[in-house]
C-alpha cells in the first residue's frame, strides 16, 4: 500500500507540469480564435452600424457574419477550459461549418471584386481572409479534440488513478 502511494505521488507531480505544457498549444489556438472572432465582429459590424445610422436596410448576410463572430468568440472562451475542449470537438465542427459558410458567402462576393481604391471593398476582401483563418483555426481544434477524445479518453481518473475515464 505504501508503495502505491509513493508511486502515485511521484507520477502526479511530474504529470501536473506536463499537463500544463501540453495544454499550452490549445490555449494559444483558443486565444487566436477569440482574437480573430472579435476581428470578424468589428469588420462586419461597421457596415451594419453605417446602414442603421443612414436608416437603410441592413443585409442579413452581415448580420449572419456578426452572429458567427459572436458565437466564435464566446465558444473560444468556453472551450479554452481543457476538460470542455476534449468533449467539445463536436461544437468545434459546428463553428467550423459556420465559418466555412461565412467564407463561402463573402468569398463569392468579394474575392474576384476589383477594389479600385474603394476602402469598403478592401476591408471586405480582408474580412474574407480573416474568415478563412477562423475556419482553419476551428478545423484544427476540431481535429485536435477528436484525437484527444478517441485516443486518450481511456485513461485513468485524475484523483485516484483507479477508474477508467
Amino acid at each position: 500500500m505504501a508503495f502505491g502511494r509513493a508511486k502515485f505521488s511521484r507520477s502526479s507531480s511530474s504529470s501536473s507540469s506536463g499537463s500544463l505544457l501540453s495544454k499550452l498549444p490549445l490555449w494559444v489556438l483558443r486565444f487566436l480564435q477569440f482574437v480573430f472572432a472579435i476581428t470578424v465582429i468589428g469588420l462586419y459590424a461597421q457596415d451594419l452600424r453605417a446602414a442603421s445610422k443612414a436608416g437603410k436596410y441592413s443585409d442579413n448576410k452581415w448580420g449572419y457574419a456578426v452572429a458567427v463572430g459572436v458565437i466564435g468568440a464566446v465558444s473560444s472562451l468556453l472551450l479554452a477550459w481543457p476538460r470542455l475542449s476534449m468533449w467539445g470537438w463536436g461544437w468545434d465542427l459546428v463553428v467550423f461549418i459556420l465559418f466555412t459558410a461565412l467564407f463561402g458567402l463573402f468569398g463569392k462576393m468579394y474575392i474576384n471584386e476589383r477594389d479600385e481604391g474603394i476602402n469598403g471593398i478592401k476591408r471586405m476582401k480582408n474580412a474574407v481572409w480573416i474568415d478563412l483563418i477562423n475556419m482553419l483555426l476551428w478545423f484544427i481544434t476540431a481535429i485536435y479534440g477528436m484525437i484527444m477524445f478517441f485516443f486518450f479518453r481511456g485513461s485513468k481518473s485524475l484523483h485516484t488513478g483507479r477508474a477508467t475515464v
